[in-house]
């Protein structure tokens, strides 16, 4: 009678915990990124009231007699499921879909969170809500990002200035009409830059001088009207197949365009590749198709790819990687441990944190402007309190009855 008791006892103090795990749950139904977490039950010491026997020539072996001793929470284990993806709209909520945790930094202390509501703080640094730092690498002037050195804050250079980039080439491809009267032009203009990023106008005009055969001469005009030829002319022999003859072509380079870097280099596009300068039939279409320079640009916004790149829009057209957004993975992804603010640390059953870029080494990718939702089930949440409410009643009816055979025991002597 004492046994059920105190067994029962054991009972009620089990469900009651998985009762705070389903309440635990069930308010967190619309937590960022939280993680569900279950109870598992496991029986405790059995008493042996008779001892199993062996078999013998006269008689049968016997089984071992025991009484249980109740039960026990062995684990409450989270279930690291993917969960839903709301989406926001705004560029800096970010989710993970597949495994890896956001590296973040709270007080010098590394944690891990699947939550990503980040936004930017006064100093341009990405944050969680709470002000911890979103951990990453950063890209350098260049736009280059070392992702094998240590991992740093994530800065957003609000007002960043990109330096200008003197143009070096430029690409010129189409069709010229093979059917053009000798004397005929085609003029085309381009504007590009010198090292302090100031504009130049490029005028290209293509005279055809013979069958198959065409001029390009070109000039520059500078910002104050100064205008001269920016290179010597160049000849263009197509063959019978309406390609480049490069054995029979003299083709060269703005080398006197005053400001640039060095002489500005002349593409045409390469064999068979599209986009190349042809002569086919009537066809006009040919015209200036890139330049590679550009003016000096502020940041005006940025974005997030799916491999955790920062990059950057400057207002001169161009992009630039500003940083890399970190994900750890983990061995053992229920070894970690909740610290709150939907949180987790390291510990010595998760393994150690391999940080890495989204899409490589099993880690997830990751999706800017969303949010992944809790991960929990209300309808198997609701159920297990209708266990949990049921086991409860079930263990504290135990405790009862074994109560009315005690107070039997003692109205025995009346």
């Amino acid at each position: 009678m004492i046994r059920s008791m105190f067994s029962a006892i054991s009972g009620l103090r089990n469900h009651q915990t998985m009762m705070d795990v389903v309440g635990n749950n069930i308010s967190n139904v619309n937590t960022t990124g939280f993680k569900s977490s279950t109870t598992v039950f496991q029986d405790v010491l059995s008493q042996v009231i008779r001892g199993g026997g062996g078999a013998t020539t006269t008689l049968g072996g016997t089984n071992p007699a025991q009484v249980g001793l109740g039960s026990r929470v062995s684990a409450v284990t989270t279930n690291f499921g993917q969960g839903a993806l709301q989406r926001t709209g705004r560029a800096t909520d970010l989710a993970v879909q597949g495994d890896g945790f956001f590296v973040v930094n709270q007080a010098g202390q590394e944690l891990y969170t699947r939550a990503g509501s980040f936004s930017i703080d006064a100093l341009g640094r990405l944050v969680t809500q709470e002000g911890a730092f979103v951990m990453g690498w950063a890209g350098d002037a260049t736009g280059n990002v070392n992702t094998n050195g240590g991992t740093g804050q994530i800065q957003v250079p609000v007002g960043d200035l990109a330096a200008p980039n003197p143009t070096g080439q430029v690409d010129l491809g189409g069709n010229l009409p093979s059917n053009a009267v000798v004397g005929a032009t085609i003029v085309n203009s381009v504007e590009i830059f010198d090292t302090q990023g100031s504009p130049i106008d490029m005028r290209f005009t293509f005279t055809k001088t013979a069958a198959d055969t065409w001029t390009l001469d070109s000039q520059y005009t500078l910002a104050d009207g100064t205008t001269g030829a920016a290179g010597t002319q160049s000849t263009i022999v197509f063959d019978a197949n309406g390609e480049i003859d490069t054995g029979a072509s003299t083709l060269n380079t703005f080398d006197t365009v005053p400001g640039t870097a060095g002489p500005v280099d002349m593409f045409l596009g390469n064999a068979g590749g599209a986009n190349r300068l042809t002569q086919y039939g009537e066809l006009s279409t040919v015209a200036v198709l890139n330049q590679d320079g550009s003016a000096a640009g502020s940041l005006q916004s940025f974005s997030i790819s799916q491999e955790g790149l920062v990059v950057g829009s400057y207002s001169n057209g161009r992009t630039r990687a500003i940083g890399q957004i970190a994900l750890a993975a983990f061995a053992n992804p229920e070894g970690l441990e909740k610290v709150g603010g939907s949180n987790y640390r390291a510990t010595m059953n998760s393994g150690l944190a391999q940080l890495g870029t989204s899409g490589a080494g099993g880690r997830g990718l990751m999706s800017s402007g969303t949010l992944e939702m809790s991960n929990v089930d209300l309808a198997q949440e609701f159920t297990n309190l209708i266990v949990a409410q049921r086991g409860f009643q079930a263990n504290s009816r135990v405790v009862t009855t074994s109560d009315e055979l005690l107070q039997e025991v003692v109205n025995l002597k009346r």
